[in-house]
C-alpha cells in the first residue's frame, strides 16, 4: 500500500500533476478531474486547496516557476554572467516557456489575464536572483546603476523568450551574443 501524502508533499504532488496536465494537454483540456486522477487522490483533496481550475492554474504556474529558478552565475563579468545564464535558460527552459506562452493562450483569453500576470518575478523569486547579478556588476564598476531600470534588466531575457516563441527551439549562441553585445550592454555601460 502506498504511503499517504500529507502537507507540503501532497501539495507538491498535486501541483506537479497539474503541471503535467498543462504540459500534455494545455489549458483548453485541463480539468480538475484529470489532475485528481494523475495525482492519485480524490476530488475533495484537490478542491480543499483550490476551488476552481483557474486558481489551480495560478498556483501551478507559481509553483513551477519557483522550482525552476536557476542559480545565478558569478563569472566576474556582467557579459559572461548574463551570457551564461541565458545559455542555461536556452538549454533547459524551452518547454517551460512554451507551455507558459502557448499552452496557456486560452487561459489568458478566458480569464482576461496576460503572461505578465503569471510571470510576476517578485512572486517566483526570479527578480531577487537576477538582481544579485546586476548588483555585483554595479559593485565591480561595470555598469552605472542609474541605467538599470526594471525593463532594461529584463530586456535580454525578454528577447530570449521572443526567440523561443518564434522558433520553438533552443537559441543559438551567436544570437545570444548578439542580444548581449549589440542590444543590452550598450544600454547599461
Amino acid at each position: 500500500m502506498a504511503e499517504r501524502r500529507r502537507g507540503a508533499a501532497l501539495e507538491k504532488a498535486l501541483l506537479d500533476a497539474a503541471w503535467a496536465e498543462l504540459t500534455d494537454h494545455g489549458y483548453a483540456r485541463f480539468t480538475m478531474d484529470a489532475v485528481v486522477k494523475r495525482a492519485g487522490t480524490s476530488p475533495p483533496v484537490l478542491y480543499r486547496r483550490w476551488p476552481d481550475r483557474d486558481e489551480l492554474v495560478r498556483a501551478t504556474i507559481a509553483h513551477t516557476l519557483r522550482e525552476n529558478v536557476l542559480d545565478v552565475p558569478d563569472t566576474g563579468s556582467l557579459r559572461e554572467d548574463v551570457l551564461t545564464l541565458m545559455r542555461e535558460i536556452s538549454a533547459t527552459r524551452l518547454q517551460l516557456v512554451t507551455v507558459m506562452s502557448v499552452n496557456l493562450a486560452s487561459y489568458y483569453q478566458e480569464t482576461g489575464t496576460s503572461p505578465g500576470d503569471l510571470f510576476d518575478p517578485s512572486t517566483t523569486g526570479r527578480k531577487e536572483a537576477v538582481d544579485v547579478l546586476f548588483d555585483r556588476a554595479v559593485d565591480r564598476g561595470e555598469i552605472k546603476p542609474e541605467h538599470l531600470t526594471e525593463r532594461i534588466k529584463s530586456l535580454p531575457f525578454d528577447l530570449l523568450r521572443h526567440e523561443f516563441l518564434t522558433t520553438f527551439a533552443p537559441v543559438p549562441d551567436h544570437v545570444l551574443e548578439e542580444i548581449i553585445d549589440t542590444i543590452f550592454l550598450p544600454l547599461v555601460c
